[in-house]
């Protein structure tokens, strides 16, 4: 059985080409390197380093015992690695962040599972709309989000240090009071047929809603009712009460509690993705384990 230690030095001799160099890059004296290197020499039962005024070379069975030793410190480092991420789920912990729908229709099944296996972690939940959850995991006031990112729209580039990694994507629809005109027929409906309707628009100032707002008007849809909430409950509500229509994500329009008639729109690039917002390799244990919980959960598809 070889000591890591050792097997530490000689890696740093074969790498450095040198006993000081690799002293120096492993905080010891010249000497007691050496000390290290000949008992290492004696458990071999072979000559390892050939020294020289120039420095030291590995012989054949030096060379032989360096490559094994890198491959075992590398798996030694990583069970290092996984045992400390394993320790972080013990206790601590994690805040999360996100909007309305994903906190009411996503998420609670996903932090449940995460309990489950987890019970000693503590779970704190934000409500934020985009993209105020990108800024607080940038800023490190929760350790990962759940946002939405709508198109048309231009997406602006996440924070240095953050990861945005899509979970869903969804189309938009567009929903009415049922038995209205517009909910007549199977097929896709134009959006230029919106063209002089009354629309309820939804929360026209709201970064993530600005594209759709705009493409839109351009399409000729006429705002009937400004809804200022970014949360989509009371334009439904609003719909429902024959207002106006509205373009919904289809994950609202299936789980409205009030009665819609839905009507896919052409062209058919109205959408909404949902993403987990996090900081990749520096994630913490527990934001690293429900960020892959995140990722089983749900696929890129839109819900059915």
């Amino acid at each position: 059985m070889y000591d890591p230690t050792r097997l530490s030095a000689l890696v740093a001799v074969a790498e450095s080409g040198s006993i000081t160099r690799a002293a120096a890059r492993l905080g010891y004296t010249a000497p007691a390197l050496s000390q290290q290197l000949a008992k290492l020499e004696r458990e071999a039962g072979a000559e390892l380093l050939v020294r020289h005024h120039r420095g030291a070379r590995l012989t054949a069975a030096g060379e032989l015992l360096a490559g094994r030793a890198r491959r075992v410190l590398d798996e030694m480092d990583q069970a290092r690695h996984e045992l400390a991420r394993l320790a972080g789920l013990s206790g601590g912990r994690l805040r999360v962040a996100t909007f309305t729908t994903a906190g009411i229709h996503l998420l609670p099944p996903v932090l449940s599972a995460f309990r489950r296996a987890h019970p000693d972690v503590e779970l704190t939940v934000t409500d934020l709309e985009p993209p105020d959850g990108v800024a607080a995991v940038a800023a490190g006031e929760v350790d990962l989000a759940l946002t939405h990112a709508y198109e048309p729209a231009v997406a602006d580039p996440p924070p240095a240090g953050v990861v945005v990694e899509p979970l869903l994507v969804e189309e938009l629809v567009l929903v009415t009071a049922v038995g209205q005109v517009l909910s007549e027929g199977t097929g896709r409906l134009p959006v230029t047929e919106l063209a002089g309707r009354p629309l309820i628009s939804s929360a026209p100032t709201h970064p993530p809603r600005r594209g759709v707002e705009s493409a839109l008007a351009e399409a000729g849809a006429t705002p009937a009712v400004v809804c200022e909430s970014p949360g989509y409950a009371l334009v439904c509500a609003l719909v429902s009460a024959g207002l106006g229509a509205a373009v919904v994500p289809e994950m609202v329009a299936a789980m409205s509690p009030t009665p819609l008639a839905v009507r896919r729109l052409d062209p058919a690039g109205f959408r909404r993705t949902i993403s987990v917002v996090h900081r990749g390799d520096r994630a913490t244990a527990a934001a690293a384990t429900l960020t892959a919980l995140l990722r089983s959960g749900f696929g890129r598809a839109a819900p059915a």
